[in-house]
């Protein structure tokens, strides 16, 4: 049996940050950011609290789908910079006590790869059966096509060798036969590259694509792919036992919770980290109804992880605001509420849109969110421009409208390159969230500003491991729109109160481990006196319109190991 250190579990209490090296600062000039400029903004994320960097595609690619579509998985686009740069910052990162992750997209690679370049060429070439092929493909239609708006089936014709091969994204990204041997031991090759170059693990994408077997005619006796989900996270773990890996895996909770590892065993052995999709767009639904019911619902329906597993919980990340899990008129509620607009839509599943416009800027809202980010069990995850409260620019395409350079002085090209902001991978945003008003020079500067309350977040969040390592349990509070629950770990309790109406509220609520005068103290106000229970031992917390408070009852365990589980 592995044992597993309490340092290799450095993810239970991470702060993770995901960032587009080209959109996050350029380093030479040239319009697009490069991993230079990224080692130059290191100290931003330090001063912040972050804890690991995920790195969206850096790789060479065609440029077909935002760097999704690769064409070398061994090296680093050329606009990005060299092998030494990425070393660099890793290091660099490593020496301020952040470890970095990147992203793992071995489902499909760009038809420019020579892999696929090969296989095209004949039926008996090398690489032919690395990919997935059939004479004639299912009368599927649109049906499973990840990107309705660009393809209307999973099969293309390749002329040259008169077959049609799967793609379950763009016709341009051919999926990899992730069945085929050859195909495994060089998914795992990609992985010890990268691993020894200095990576702490991967945020591997589109999961269940990746271990999808249907478009295949002997499915049935293709090895279980759970098994090889196991196997990569078993290697990993041999290169470096502090690795994780961070899965996209948006299904409902049962099939989610598959991910971790064998269902019968309670140590996870798969995924490290599963998204939780099915929280996130509560939230959402929650917060356009003004009543906490929705996420509260979807937490107590939410399987507990293995002990080696954890979930991880966000606001947005950096595709689409995806709300395909909620029902369609629950979805046309969040629609009617924060993207009224087609133009603001996508898919007809999700928002294109950041949090802060879709609430017209309502900083109370916004701290809502945030506050159950940080409080929520699970390891957050921030999308680069949250901490500041930056907005889309609706005029780019599709999901570029999310990932817009990084606003970091108001000047014009907002600090983030001196090249005219015409050559920029995407376009500024513009007007109330433009670098003019949302920036980070300013923000810095500011201890009212929303940079300055992330930063305070992430502070409490790290200072109390309760919310980490802790058991957590709803409470009722008989009011719909206020989601409490206390997090427990070793000697050591903290409450969370969230109001999502635009209406104050008090609660009266019941700790049973709290004694009759026991006190609670604010852990995001000093100067807040505390709260001390009535000769019930009942709690009456007052919250504002949407108010929230973080609150210690009693004082943490004196010694961190009793918190840490073993």
């Amino acid at each position: 049996m592995r044992l597993t250190r309490t340092s290799d579990l450095w993810w239970k209490n991470a702060v993770v940050y995901c960032l587009d090296v080209e959109t996050y600062q350029d380093g030479n000039g040239d319009g697009i950011g490069d991993f230079a400029g990224l080692t130059q903004r290191i100290d931003h994320l330090v001063r912040l609290g972050v804890t690991c960097v995920w790195l969206m595609p850096f790789y060479p690619t065609r440029e077909r789908d935002d760097g999704y579509d690769i064409t070398d998985f061994y090296g680093v686009d050329p606009r990005l910079g060299t092998l030494g740069d990425f070393t660099e910052f890793v290091r660099t990162a490593r020496d301020r006590g952040i470890r970095v992750i990147a992203d793992l997209v071995v489902n499909h690679t760009s038809e420019e790869h020579p892999w696929f370049k090969d296989a095209r060429s004949g039926r008996d070439s090398t690489h032919r059966d690395w990919y997935v092929w059939k004479d004639q493909p299912p009368p599927d239609g649109p049906q499973g096509v990840v990107f309705p708006d660009a393809e209307d089936s999973l099969w293309e014709y390749d002329k040259g060798s008169g077959q049609y091969y799967l793609h379950r994204f763009y016709k341009q990204q051919p999926d990899l036969n992730v069945t085929h041997p050859e195909v495994r031991d060089e998914i795992t090759r990609i992985m010890g590259f990268w691993t020894e170059l200095g990576l702490s693990g991967f945020r591997v994408d589109a999961v269940p694509f990746l271990l999808e077997t249907d478009g295949q005619s002997d499915a049935k006796e293709l090895p279980d792919p759970h098994e090889y989900l196991a196997d990569l996270r078993a290697f990993l773990g041999r290169r470096n036992g502090e690795s994780v890996l961070l899965g996209e895996v948006n299904l409902p909770y049962d099939a989610t919770a598959r991910f971790f590892g064998d269902p019968s065993s309670d140590r996870g052995d798969e995924l490290t980290m599963c998204f939780d999709f099915i929280a996130m767009q509560r939230m959402y639904l929650s917060m356009a109804r003004h009543d906490a019911r929705p996420l509260a619902a979807a937490l107590r329906e939410r399987p507990e992880p293995p002990r080696d597993a954890h979930w991880a919980t966000f606001v947005r990340n950096h595709d689409e605001l995806t709300l395909d899990k909620l029902s369609d008129d629950e979805r046309a509620e969040v629609f009617a509420s924060f993207g009224p607009d087609k133009d603001m839509q996508l898919y007809d599943r999700g928002l294109r849109r950041r949090l802060p416009p879709m609430v017209d800027g309502d900083r109370r809202r916004v701290e809502l969110a945030y506050s159950l980010l940080f409080t929520l069990p699970g390891t957050p995850v921030l999308f680069y421009g949250e901490e500041l409260g930056m907005g889309e620019n609706l005029a780019a395409q599709g999901r570029q409208a999310v990932r817009t350079p990084m606003q970091w002085t108001p000047q014009k090209a907002a600090g983030f390159s001196t090249a005219d902001p015409a050559t920029f991978p995407n376009p500024l945003v513009d007007g109330a969230f433009s670098p003019q008003k949302i920036n980070v020079y300013e923000q810095s500067r500011d201890p009212a500003s929303l940079l300055s309350r992330m930063r305070l977040f992430i502070e409490r969040y790290r200072e109390t491991p309760e919310l980490a390592w802790g058991d957590y349990r709803l409470l009722t509070t008989g009011q719909d729109a206020v989601l409490a629950h206390v997090c427990r770990a070793g000697d050591g309790t903290v409450l969370a109160v969230h109001n999502f109406a635009d209406r104050p509220h008090t609660v009266r609520l019941e700790l049973t481990d709290a004694e009759p005068g026991g006190r609670m103290t604010d852990l995001l106000d000093e100067a807040h006196t505390g709260l001390k229970a009535d000769e019930d031992g009942m709690f009456h917390v007052d919250l504002p319109p949407y108010g929230y408070r973080w609150l210690r009852v009693g004082t943490p365990a004196d010694d961190p190991e009793s918190i840490v589980p073993r």
